[in-house]
């Protein structure tokens, strides 16, 4: 991913819009040798954070299936928690 300058992309705002557009370029933006930001075609940007989501809510799911067999497999009278509290003591 190419970097640019707040300076070169004030500059060149026109052609590296185009650019993104066209091309689905993107852009490393620095200011004074510092990335502060990105500039990525507006789908992307949706699908990294729809990727993002759908990979939270698989996990979360795969925690609760895996809540539920430990649930079901539970053959002590304490629950997790107590077991917890007397080991910490």
């Amino acid at each position: 991913m190419p970097e640019i300058g707040v300076r070169e992309l004030k500059a060149r705002a026109s052609e590296i819009v185009r650019a993104v557009r066209e091309r689905r370029a993107r852009y490393l933006i620095t200011y004074r040798g510092r990335p502060v930001g990105v500039i990525l075609p507006l789908g992307e940007a949706e699908g990294d954070e729809l990727a993002v989501q759908e990979r939270r809510d698989a996990a979360w799911r795969e925690l609760v299936a895996l809540g539920q067999a430990i649930g079901e497999g539970w053959q002590s009278d304490q629950t997790a928690t107590e077991i917890l509290s007397e080991m910490r003591r």
